[in-house]
């Protein structure tokens, strides 16, 4: 059996991490016509961690292209709480780091131009990168940003350059994760930033993944699972620095990684600082600080079974609350079908009316949930908890208890 190697410096990989089983893709939500036809696919979700250089990496068994496809389902709009947090981070910026008029902002990943809109109203030119074409045109024709439909990377950061194209700041939010080739989507940053422009990087921390056993963050669309640590030796290797972190509440723990040439006049902040060391004792640097998650992640599984066969065995009803890919990971994990959970209900329209992937559970408009009037309404997007739990605090007129079901199943009065 052939070794896989780390996708970044390409040492033998030999540790697991965690092993999932196969699972569908987290975001192929399938419509009446694919459930009969029966021909969904499943693949390995399998991480191990780098010995050389600790990047967390799901092997890849998945073409990108397969996954941010035209039908690609998520839409970052539909997300109060996560547009409001984009509102935050544009206004905080545009403060920072003086951005106006002769600015130029750029998001990779720019999705349907949840972030870029803020800027676009400040009056600060914007550019988004993205490379599902279903998410640009909405960005596009909804919200009147310029998009190119393209995957970043080098070759594309050499290309944006050659155009005269030059960012006083880029954002890449929540797509370090996504990319198979890690070292080649970074190298591309380096080509278009200003010499002294600013980079920021969000990302789920590995650390917390780790502690609070976030394994429903695991899946085939996320590619490595970072900490600063392994981000830094990427960065580095490709002529870029970090200067600054923030720690953000965001998907159940994120951090905000501020970069730039390794040339310019940012200087290190003691928070950076900090968590390199918060980092060193939590043993990331080795390879015994990833041990035994496996036996806590199996923990999880087994009490939320449990909660499950007393709900059935009580005659309760337990429905779910987003159609998150977290919610998948977790429950095609658990095992769980129809006969335990008789439905999800989400706002987004593109996913109403489908079915969840592997579970098969039908995916309804959150109106629904009056009619069907769940006992229990278990929490998928669990960093989504306190939204939900005000949209839907009505359930109680009817008995109705929330639940969530990581890092332990809970049941919330």
């Amino acid at each position: 059996m052939t070794v896989p190697t780390c996708r970044f410096c390409r040492a033998p990989l030999t540790q697991d991490f965690v092993d999932l089983g196969l699972q569908p893709l987290a975001n192929s939500y399938l419509t009446q016509a694919q459930l009969d036809a029966g021909a969904e696919k499943s693949y390995p979700l399998h991480t191990r961690v780098c010995g050389n250089c600790f990047l967390v990496q799901a092997d890849d068994p998945v073409a990108a292209d397969a996954i941010f496809d035209d039908g690609y389902a998520y839409f970052s709009a539909y997300s109060e709480s996560w547009v409001a947090h984009a509102k935050r981070y544009a206004e905080a910026m545009a403060k920072r780091f003086s951005l106006g008029p002769q600015s130029l902002v750029i998001e990779v990943a720019s999705n349907d131009g949840y972030l870029l809109q803020h800027f676009k109203a400040m009056g600060v030119p914007v550019l988004g990168i993205e490379p599902t074409a279903n998410t640009a045109e909405v960005a596009v024709k909804e919200r009147g940003i310029p998009t190119e439909v393209s995957f970043f990377n080098d070759a594309t950061g050499r290309d944006l350059k050659a155009r005269g194209i030059a960012a006083d700041l880029m954002a890449g939010n929540n797509v370090l994760a996504h990319v198979p080739d890690i070292g080649d989507f970074v190298a591309g940053f380096q080509h278009v930033l200003t010499p002294d422009g600013v980079l920021t990087f969000e990302f789920p921390h590995l650390l917390n993944l780790i502690e609070l056993v976030q394994f429903d963050t695991i899946y085939h669309e996320h590619y490595s699972y970072l900490s600063l640590l392994a981000v830094e030796r990427v960065l580095r290797a490709n002529g870029l620095r970090p200067f600054d972190v923030e720690l953000l509440p965001t998907h159940g723990g994120s951090l905000r990684l501020f970069c730039a040439h390794e040339a310019s006049s940012h200087q290190e902040t003691q928070a950076l600082k900090d968590l390199r060391a918060r980092e060193q004792a939590a043993d990331l640097d080795k390879l015994s600080g990833y041990d035994g998650f496996t036996a806590r992640v199996e923990a999880v599984r087994a009490d939320f079974l449990a909660f499950l066969a007393k709900a059935k065995a009580e005659g309760k009803t337990v429905a779910a609350y987003g159609a998150a890919a977290k919610g998948n990971t977790f429950l095609n994990y658990a095992g769980v079908g129809t006969g335990d959970i008789v439905a999800v209900f989400d706002a987004n329209p593109h996913k109403q009316d489908h079915y969840m992937p592997g579970s098969h559970i039908p995916i309804h408009a959150p109106a629904k949930v009056d009619e069907i009037k769940p006992d229990y309404l278990l929490i998928l997007p669990w960093n989504l908890k306190d939204e939900i739990m005000g949209q839907l605090a009505h359930i109680k007129d009817w008995g109705g208890r929330f639940v969530t079901a990581s890092p332990e199943t809970k049941v919330i009065s």
